[in-house]
């Protein structure tokens, strides 16, 4: 899990694909409540960014302190719209981040043994279990099969989706929101294509072969830096994580 979430292009793939489901998922009305993510889609990236990372890189403690900070945030918004929040969007959640962890890391790196996918289950979960979610799944093979019913079942296209890729292209601009798109291509599943129309030839593959390029010349800065909000650039570049050669 350090390895996977210690590379700053890999957090960003991983929540390139999120924000795919993000505008999906029958409960993204609960994220215009608060009217953060749409009111600013990159600053929101981070501080969640910001809370998965404090978990994963923190000793065991320190990480369930910041499990509980973000249930009592989750627990003052419902308290706030006098509802709660479904057990199952909590859940959907937790399975796309498992979801797009093993998908940006094979895009980027290499295939993952089965061992290291049990990883990325148990850790998820544990964070789940920290968060009293109910109904999680036991290893991978279990997760994969409830993950493809949540496909089926907790996705559709609304007018939220529409809202929510127009912020992103506001946000990003035209030529970073071409790239989200093809990024979105090819680490999001044929389900979520198809609900978003994601369709034509994905135009990735030489793009990747580039910057892999530049990763082994130790440039890829120099290509992020023409492709990432300058806004952003300090924190992206913190998103590496410095123990990252030890792994």
């Amino acid at each position: 899990m350090r390895k996977i979430w210690g590379r700053a292009d890999t957090v960003l793939f991983i929540f390139a694909g999120a924000a795919a489901e993000f505008a999906l998922n029958k409960a993204v009305d609960w994220l215009y409540f608060t009217g953060k993510l749409p009111a600013d889609p990159l600053g929101r990236l981070f501080g969640t960014v910001g809370y998965a990372r404090q978990i994963i890189f923190s000793e065991k403690e320190k990480a369930y302190a910041a499990i509980d900070k973000m249930s009592k945030i989750h627990s003052a918004v419902e308290s706030s719209r006098g509802m709660a929040i479904p057990d199952w969007a909590y859940r959907d959640v937790l399975f796309m981040l498992i979801h797009y962890s093993v998908a940006a890391f094979e895009m980027l790196e290499r295939k993952l043994t089965s061992s290291e996918k049990e990883e990325i289950v148990e850790v998820f979960c544990t964070v789940g279990q920290r968060m009293k979610i109910p109904g999680l799944p036991v290893g991978y093979n279990e997760w994969k099969a409830m993950h493809g019913r949540h496909l089926e079942n907790d996705l559709r296209k609304s007018q939220y989706t529409t809202d929510l890729y127009k912020q992103y292209r506001r946000s990003l601009g035209n030529l970073r929101y071409l790239v989200l798109i093809e990024v979105q291509k090819r680490l999001v599943p044929p389900g979520v294509k198809r609900l978003l129309q994601l369709n034509g030839i994905p135009l990735l593959s030489p793009a990747l072969f580039l910057y892999k390029i530049c990763r082994t010349l130790k440039m890829e800065w120099l290509l992020k830096s023409l492709l990432l909000p300058p806004a952003y650039i300090k924190q992206i570049r913190g998103l590496d994580y410095k123990g990252n050669d030890a792994f």
